[in-house]
């Protein structure tokens, strides 16, 4: 506990020989949890590497049933070939959550009584001295139904159709009829794709393969094409959504911070203080804060959990992507200059190169049956703002403290706590008074009649 309120004095002897006000606290905390996408019952993440008309989009494939009854459909700009789709590693989506997530991070209030000026020169200068520089269908059966197979192969585990079609009732029924499970009422869902003569990317899993390999679970599938389209289709998840869906998109850009241009694009509450305890709940504080902005915000918004150059990060809740971590979650662009794009297909070459020239865009989205419908349309900008949702603790000094600033920063603590406090609820909509018993006891001293009279007179 004394190095960790060490360092943190050592923090703010820093940010003031810099001249930025310790109240701002910049980005000095301590990571000590995040909110990962583990926080939700029902969640899809996609991660999408754009760059110019290029892009590599990677879906995990999360869904409840045996391997068996496993099958996707997702709409596509062009007709893919073998070479174009591979597996890719499970271990990249949950990087790229892990690297992105919303951060609870935590300070200690040094003593508040005066230390020595000469020590905190001598330790800031270590400080600053030592501091790190981070069965594939017969084609008959599809024409009967107005169906073209335009490409079909197999890879890793999965049986891939590249598919187009006249008319969405005869694909709804051409799918079933093929053994994908996919919801009744699917037409009016299919129908506006047909008419953008969009192609159908289907896959179902290979069991064969799939035992073979030995594996526990699927892996996530990426595709690479090139479309003057920004687009993520998401009316067909919507056929399964019962109740709220979670959609996390971690978008990799060259340029800057990515945005939606059919939806707003919404940053959540951040740079909040709040009480302590926050720490051991801190799942159920972020889910419910969530919900209350989702709740105020209304219908199609989606929401910057996070905006970060991924060359660094400040504070980490997971380090930063190497280049070949970068490289397997799509992004090509760093082994050609911006006006050669990388050819289209896997795998990429690989030499080295700086990890910089990466941008990562993390967008929230909940939507039901009735919410989101239309597809989420991107455009990349220039904005290269950072952004992160964190909240911050500050640990109060409990120390004795006999000076006078010392027993002026106890007596402030009830009003900084009881801020705090009507923080949390405004953010999650708690009950305050199950919040106020949950605050740290501190015995207030009485304040002088001098400051008793100037803070009625400031009210």
């Amino acid at each position: 506990m004394k190095i960790i309120r060490t360092l943190i004095i050592a923090c703010l002897v820093l940010l003031a020989s810099l001249g930025i006000a310790a109240k701002a606290w910049a980005f000095c905390g301590f990571y000590v949890a995040k909110a990962d996408a583990n926080l939700y019952n029902k969640t899809s993440q996609v991660a999408i590497a754009r760059s110019g008309n290029q892009t590599v989009l990677t879906m995990a494939n999360d869904y409840q049933g045996g391997v068996k009854d496993f099958a996707i459909v997702v709409p596509v700009p062009v007709v893919l070939k073998k070479e174009q789709v591979q597996v890719a590693k499970p271990s990249i989506i949950e990087r790229l959550d892990a690297f992105s997530a919303p951060r609870l991070v935590e300070y200690f209030d040094p003593d508040p009584c005066p230390v020595y000026p000469q020590a905190n020169e001598a330790f800031r200068d270590r400080v600053q001295a030592g501091a790190p520089q981070r069965p594939v269908p017969a084609p008959a059966a599809a024409a009967s139904r107005g169906v073209t197979i335009e490409e079909k192969f197999t890879v890793g585990e999965y049986d891939i159709l590249i598919l187009s079609a006249k008319e969405s009732g005869g694909l709804e029924t051409w799918l079933i009829e093929n053994g994908y499970k996919i919801p009744k009422g699917a037409k009016q869902l299919l129908q506006p794709y047909i008419r953008q003569k969009l192609k159908f990317f289907v896959a179902k899993v290979n069991l064969k393969e799939f035992d073979k390999a030995g594996f526990q679970k699927l892996r996530p599938i990426q595709m690479i094409f090139n479309s003057p389209r920004f687009m993520l289709p998401i009316r067909l998840g919507m056929m399964n959504a019962q109740d709220a869906q979670d959609l996390l998109v971690y978008v990799l850009s060259s340029t800057g911070q990515v945005e939606t241009t059919n939806y707003r694009t919404v940053k959540v509450p951040s740079d909040t203080e709040i009480p302590t305890f926050v720490k051991n709940e801190f799942k159920n504080f972020y889910t419910s804060m969530f919900q209350t902005a989702y709740d105020r915000e209304g219908r199609n918004v989606a929401f910057l959990e996070y905006a970060w150059d991924m060359a660094n990060c400040d504070p980490c809740s997971a380090t930063p992507l190497s280049r070949d971590e970068l490289q397997d979650a799509g992004v090509f662009w760093l082994d050609n200059p911006p006006e050669q794009p990388s050819p289209l297909s896997f795998p990429f070459r690989r030499r080295p190169m700086p990890s910089s020239g990466v941008f990562i865009t993390r967008l929230h989205v909940r939507y039901t049956r009735d919410k989101f419908p239309e597809d989420l349309m991107f455009h990349q900008t220039n904005n290269r703002e950072l952004f992160q949702g964190r909240y911050v603790m500050r640990h109060p000094f409990l120390g004795e403290a006999t000076c006078s600033q010392g027993k002026q920063y106890v007596r402030s603590l009830p009003r900084r706590f009881e801020q705090e406090a009507q923080t949390l609820a405004r953010l999650t909509g708690w009950n305050i008074q199950d919040i106020r018993r949950k605050l740290p006891k501190i015995q207030a001293q009485a304040l002088p009649w001098w400051e008793q009279l100037w803070t009625m007179l400031r009210r």
